[in-house]
């Protein structure tokens, strides 16, 4: 159509005007009106179908990685906007077939330049609650976190950042078969366990995730500002022992 005849269209009120474009995520081609609002729902219909589908094939490319496949990839991740802000990715550290797996909530701001979890007084302390039962980093332990990269800050990681890094996670969870899980503070609880409540609430009994018992404590970094709340912590580690013990005799 020349430039001249959809100027004189426009000037009699006969726009909008129809075009036909492919849309290769349905496999189709749809009609689309100039400025419909039934045409911008089909293109972003069809960016959700799209979006959806790449989302499953990433999901199922990690679902089949090994163990160097899934760090090299975390170290490589762009998926979400903390990797614009981190220096390096923090995967995890320990007995990659241990009987317990520990998950914090992400990085701090030393994880961030050693690239191991829990380091600083945090980790120190983490290290003692270990020794309290037994028990000792890298030996029958396996310590990680909800996200692989520091939020800025050190701020609670938002839901679509631990949503990006929860197939590598899971893989993680996978591989190493745990027999006990031990969430370190709200953030990891709630995401582990989809629940909106309180550590109070959460602590103090057997949880499940994917079939595997686990039992909340409190975060490391909150028992250096809570002093008060150490001896729940130890209530919560002497539970978390029992627990594995009637595990390990089954």
């Amino acid at each position: 159509m020349s430039r001249r005849r959809k100027e004189t269209l426009h000037e009699l009120g006969l726009t909008p005007i129809w075009h036909r474009r492919a849309n290769s995520a349905l496999g189709e081609s749809v009609p689309l009106i100039l400025g419909s609002d039934q045409s911008v729902s089909k293109v972003n219909a069809a960016k959700e179908v799209s979006n959806d589908r790449e989302t499953n094939d990433r999901e199922a490319q990690i679902s089949r990685m090994d163990w160097a496949q899934l760090k090299a990839t975390v170290a490589g991740c762009i998926a979400c906007p903390l990797c614009e802000s981190r220096t390096q990715t923090v995967f995890g550290v320990g007995d990659e077939q241990a009987n317990w797996l520990f998950i914090g909530e992400g990085p701090g701001a030393r994880e961030d330049k050693t690239g191991e979890p829990f380091v600083g007084q945090a980790g120190k302390l983490l290290d003692n609650m270990l020794r309290s039962i037994q028990l000792r980093r890298g030996e029958e332990v396996y310590i990680t976190n909800i996200v692989k990269c520091r939020p800025p800050n050190n701020r609670a990681p938002q839901p679509d950042e631990a949503e990006q890094c929860r197939p590598y996670l899971e893989r993680q969870i996978v591989l190493i078969k745990p027999k006990l899980i031990v969430a370190l503070g709200k953030v990891a609880a709630q995401n582990l366990l989809h629940s909106n409540e309180n550590i109070g609430n959460l602590r103090g009994m057997l949880h499940s995730y994917a079939d595997i018992p686990l039992i909340v404590t409190y975060h490391p970094a909150y028992l250096l500002r809570s002093l008060s709340d150490k001896a729940k912590a130890w209530e919560d580690l002497c539970f978390a022992k029992a627990t594995m013990q009637s595990l390990l005799a089954q």
